[in-house]
């Protein structure tokens, strides 16, 4: 019974599954605060209070989202982050307890979708929680179309010619985004991307050709209603050439960055 189940002849709705969260944090104090809030939002938090702990509840569990402290022992958050990134694309949201600089481009580089500086306030907190859900969760809006009386064209590339409507499958030399199937592939080969990655190209995408800058991307893809870090678009970015080749993005100097045609 897929949708709904039976009670006494009554469709009852299916609830779904509350979300799943893994905080990996040292400081008792702050992780108990830290469960206690997400828990009164109705999220589902499992803890663990060191890095190789924090690994094997990785392993052990479904997570929707995990919240990394940087500074954990046994292993730290940016190693931790690395081994997660090796078999799993799951939102990470760092957090850093003196948001300098090397810890912020050291967890961005190891993976991380973004981070917070403690202490952080509850809203804050969850504000990012549910960008990033759904950022996960991300499916584009395609335009309809109505097909003409007859027979329609076989071939997609002519209907979306003759309806004006955009292609699913976009191409950039050897760089194909299919954005219906939120699949990307390089020389024939699947590009494994975050989900942050994939907003971020689909937002290249979107507009090739076109310079795009950083706080633009804040806005669209990191859903910052304020001023937010350009570090966090800069990291994403350099993360984002590694996968799709480094000349597909091309830096503006002043401006931000484009996504070259060809």
């Amino acid at each position: 019974m897929s949708v709904s189940e039976q009670v006494g002849g009554v469709p009852t709705p299916r609830v779904p599954d509350p979300v799943s969260i893994l905080v990996v944090e040292d400081d008792a104090t702050i992780r108990r605060a830290v469960q206690l809030s997400l828990e009164r939002y109705g999220y589902q938090v499992a803890v663990a209070a060191n890095g190789l702990d924090g690994l094997e509840a990785f392993r052990a569990g479904r997570h929707d989202l995990l919240i990394l402290d940087v500074m954990l022992p046994e292993l730290d958050g940016i190693g931790l982050c690395r081994r997660i990134r090796e078999q799993s694309l799951v939102p990470v949201l760092m957090m850093s307890a003196r948001g300098d600089a090397l810890d912020v481009v050291s967890g961005l580089e190891a993976g991380a979708d973004d981070y917070v500086v403690k202490p952080v306030d509850t809203p804050v907190l969850l504000a990012r929680i549910r960008t990033l859900l759904r950022r996960a969760t991300f499916r584009p809006a395609q335009p309809r179309t109505t097909p003409a009386r007859g027979a329609g064209p076989a071939n997609p590339a002519a209907a979306s010619a003759d309806t004006g409507t955009p292609p699913t499958d976009l191409v950039f030399g050897d760089l194909s985004v299919n954005t219906l199937g939120l699949e990307v592939h390089r020389d024939g080969r699947p590009v494994p991307l975050t989900p942050t990655e994939l907003r971020l190209l689909l937002e290249f995408a979107a507009a090739p050709g076109a310079v795009l800058d950083r706080r633009r991307l804040l806005r669209d893809v990191w859903d910052y209603g304020w001023e937010g870090d350009t570090r966090v678009v800069d990291l994403c970015v350099l993360r984002l050439r590694k996968k799709i080749g480094a000349g597909r993005i091309e830096t503006v100097r002043g401006f931000g960055y484009k996504l070259v045609r060809d």
